[in-house]
Order: structure tokens, then sequence, then C-alpha cells
């Protein structure tokens, strides 16, 4: 069998793991709003949201360090 798919079966089993175990409903406040979630899906889209935002702001900064290598080049010349 393919490697990352033996990897992929046991992230998914984890997973399954993670989501039994966490059942429990959380209530999540923020300013005047309460919402009542299980603690897996908050944890999941708390995730998400940390892999979105990173993934957005991935090319800002790799155009910043782009820039400055590209002003050290011409500079240097």
């Amino acid at each position: 069998m393919n490697a990352k798919l033996i990897a992929s079966i046991i992230l998914a089993g984890l997973a399954i793991v993670f989501i039994i175990q966490n059942i429990a409903v959380v209530e999540l406040r923020f300013l005047f709003w309460t919402l009542p979630m299980s603690m897996a899906l908050a944890m999941f889209l708390i995730f998400s949201l940390g892999m979105i935002s990173g993934w957005l702001l991935r090319g800002t900064f790799s155009r910043r360090k782009s820039r400055k290598r590209s002003q050290k080049i011409t500079v240097s010349e």
C-alpha cells in the first residue's frame, strides 16, 4: 500500500477517536453572542480558521521576503 494512504487512514482513525471522546457540549461566548456546540466541532472550526488565515497570510509574507531579496540583489550589483 501507498505510504500516504496508510498515513491518511491512521489520521482519519485518530480524528474519529478524538471526535468520539469530545462530544460534550460547550458554550462559546464572544461579546454578546452565546453558541452551544460540541467541543470537537469547536476545535475543528478554530483549527480550520487558523489554517485558512495562515494560508491567506503566507502570500503576504512570501511577497515581502522576495521583495527584500530582490532589493538586496540590485543594491549589491
